[in-house]
């Protein structure tokens, strides 16, 4: 059974660039069909995701968050990483890594979806964008 679990500091500053890894284990990043996301719930909101790494290593993003997020792996720590820059209190939330069995298709603005689209989710992690 794969587990993901989410690590990385709980307090940034406005401005800064937040960064969490997602540590896997129980199964590859690198196995064919699955895709590994990113995903954040902000207090009282629903869960939105923000972009995927496909086990081939391609990424996609929210067009919300396109220009201010990054993902990337490190396939032999069986590892994947967010970067999302230029942090402002909106960003507070708890952020989740997930895997799926399938492209997510992000077709708005934003993209919302629910817990049960993933067959897997770390714990989540809170993170707190405050001076």
């Amino acid at each position: 059974q794969v587990q993901l679990v989410e690590s990385g500091p709980g307090l940034v500053k406005p401005s800064q660039t937040l960064s969490l890894t997602c540590t896997v284990s129980g199964g590859s990043i690198t196995t064919s069909g699955y895709y590994w996301s990113w995903i954040r719930q902000p207090p009282g909101k629903g869960l939105e995701w923000m972009g995927a790494i496909a086990y081939s290593g391609s990424t996609s993003y929210s067009p919300s968050l396109k220009s201010r997020t990054s993902i990337s792996r490190d396939a032999s720590k069986n590892q994947f990483t967010l970067q999302l820059s230029s942090v402002t209190p909106e960003d507070t939330a708890v952020y989740y890594c997930a895997r799926k069995a399938g492209y997510v298709n992000c077709s708005g603005y934003k993209c919302f979806v629910q817990r049960t689209e993933f067959g897997s989710w770390g714990r989540g992690t809170q993170v707190t964008v405050s001076s």
